[in-house]
């Protein structure tokens, strides 16, 4: 067996092999330059108004949930730092089905962020005079020449990536550093002379009780905020040395991303003059003024930071688009690689960049552009996908700590037998925090890729192509009943559903399914020898040839 280590780290001068150019700094930045986007601009706000001061304990739980997440997601990524790594977990431990599904999960997710963060740049861009036009009033959807500047826009993230994940990497950090700096000093400036205790309990700490705080983890974009601790494991095939840089990178990047938010989110509560919210937190509102970090400075005096908030507010959402176009390219390589794609997406070009899967994730953007046109239509369904797609590797995990107890983990997690399970009903707990109304919509683009991916593989298989995926039906006979499970939970529950199933019944049913799925997808999980079969088979084909 050829192992990752032994993968050159030079150019190749072929057409298949990915070049490792990216180190522990490139790798944090990557997942850091994710979390940090456009949510920390928004996301404080839409978070009070639907919680109250009690935000701050949505987004503590919206943490503890992402971490939980990276703990798993750290280990499988030192065990396996492989391009693409969250479409592939769930290949190794249940077949082709599975792998499939999630691997459309993660491309799904990968996909419409970049197009997100374009929406947000131009929506945040109205301040100026010659941006007024680019979007209708009232519904902040794109106008024509809003959509000429957006595909403009997708372009630019496109371009910068054919250049390379070295130069990728290097404009990456370069504009993280000042997506850190500026929450950081908006923080400090605003909290000095700003800082008014009796905002968390003049109009009630929790006005909207237990299902505002809830529904505000999944539908305020506190999770839309965190996601993006996967992207140092999608540049795993691009790592210098990966099994030592993957887990600190995971890590670190969400305890960097956590702790920055929940600041903002304090910070911005005990700021806000009382005349804002003396109507109720549901009507806060700053009239006339664009964005709502930019509208707090301006009422309190700091009119000077607001002009930086501004400008932050291009830079921030067009970092994390930039990385996300480079994600959508991997995560399409990944499924190549497993059989669920044409080979053509595994072609690189002399700088080592998968050329067509670039210019599918540009094509895909300007698409979303029409049916997403407005940052508030694909928040929620981004948030839906993404968790979706994290909760295959809390089932991986359970699977390979039962299974490949021996395989060598540079990170192993401490009580992760515990952890993966708890991590997995979270995940799905904020995916039925989200609501029926995003959830059927995701269904929707689920089937989609089924019909996609699934009509590819049984052309495959037609045809006889020699890496024409085992779909493994038998390991994973759980998965339909999950997702058309999670979908009927919602379809009856109280957020967004029927209203047939009480609070905290509903987060007791769900938690008692997830456990249901997590133990049964263990058990019927594939035999060591067909996992391992599996992972040979990758690594081999990863590897750099001469």
């Amino acid at each position: 067996m050829v192992s990752v280590e032994q993968a050159s780290l030079e150019d190749t001068g072929g057409s298949t092999g990915l070049r490792r150019d990216v180190g522990l700094i490139g790798l944090m930045w990557a997942s850091v330059g994710s979390i940090i986007g456009s949510g920390w601009l928004f996301g404080a706000k839409n978070a009070v108004t639907m919680a109250g001061p009690a935000a701050i304990i949505s987004w503590g739980i919206g943490a503890v949930a992402i971490v939980l997440l990276a703990l798993v997601h750290a280990e499988l990524g030192g065990m396996f730092p492989v391009a693409g790594g969250t479409a592939r977990y769930p290949h190794y431990a249940f077949g082709g089905l599975a792998g499939m599904s999630f691997g459309w999960f993660a491309w799904l997710q990968a996909a419409t962020v970049a197009p997100i963060e374009v929406e947000a740049m131009i929506g945040y861009a109205g301040h100026w005079d010659f941006a007024k036009g680019y979007l209708h009033k009232g519904n902040g959807t794109l106008t024509t020449s809003g959509l000429i500047v957006a595909v403009v826009l997708m372009a630019v993230f496109v371009a910068v990536n054919f250049l390379g994940v070295k130069v990728l990497a290097h404009t990456n950090s370069a504009a993280t550093w000042w997506k850190i700096a500026v929450p950081l000093a908006t923080i400090f400036i605003v909290a000095v002379g700003h800082f008014h205790p009796g905002n968390f309990t003049s109009e009630g700490f929790a006005p909207f009780g237990a299902k505002g705080v809830l529904s505000a983890i999944s539908t305020s974009g506190i999770i839309f905020a965190l996601l993006g601790f996967e992207q140092a494991i999608q540049l795993a095939g691009e790592s210098r040395n990966p099994k030592r840089d993957l887990p600190r990178a995971t890590l670190g990047s969400v305890a960097i991303g956590a702790t920055i938010y929940v600041l903002l989110q304090i910070v911005f509560i005990a700021a806000l003059p009382h005349s804002t919210f003396a109507h109720g937190w549901a009507k806060l509102d700053f009239p006339g003024i664009d964005g709502p970090w930019a509208g707090l400075t301006t009422l309190v005096g700091l009119g000077w930071l607001s002009v930086v908030l501004y400008l932050d507010a291009v830079v921030s959402p067009a970092g994390t688009g930039l990385i996300y176009t480079t994600a959508t390219s991997r995560v399409s390589f990944g499924l190549s690689k497993n059989g669920y794609a044409p080979k053509l997406f595994e072609k690189v070009d002399a700088r080592g960049v998968p050329w067509f899967g670039l210019i599918l994730s540009f094509v895909t953007g300007i698409i979303c552009f029409l049916p997403f046109p407005s940052w508030q239509k694909l928040v929620g369904f981004i948030t839906s996908a993404s968790v979706l797609m994290y909760a295959g590797a809390p089932l991986a995990y359970g699977v390979f700590a039962d299974k490949l107890p021996s395989h060598e983990r540079p990170y192993r997690l401490p009580g992760g037998k515990v952890i993966s399970p708890l991590a997995f009903v979270v995940a799905n707990l904020i995916i039925y925090w989200a609501t029926w109304d995003i959830l059927w919509r995701l269904g929707v683009a689920i089937i989609l890729g089924y019909a996609l991916l699934g009509g590819y593989a049984v052309y495959a298989r037609n045809k006889g192509l020699p890496d024409a995926p085992r779909l493994d039906f038998k390991a994973a006979q759980w998965l339909p009943v999950y997702l058309v499970g999670m979908g009927v939970i919602s379809w009856q529950g109280g957020f967004g559903g029927q209203g047939n199933i009480p609070l905290w019944w509903d987060i007791l049913i769900v938690s008692a399914f997830s456990l249901g799925i997590y133990y049964w997808a263990r058990a019927v999980a594939l035999h060591p020898e067909a996992i391992q079969r599996s992972i040979d088979e990758v690594v081999v084909v990863d590897t750099p040839t001469h």
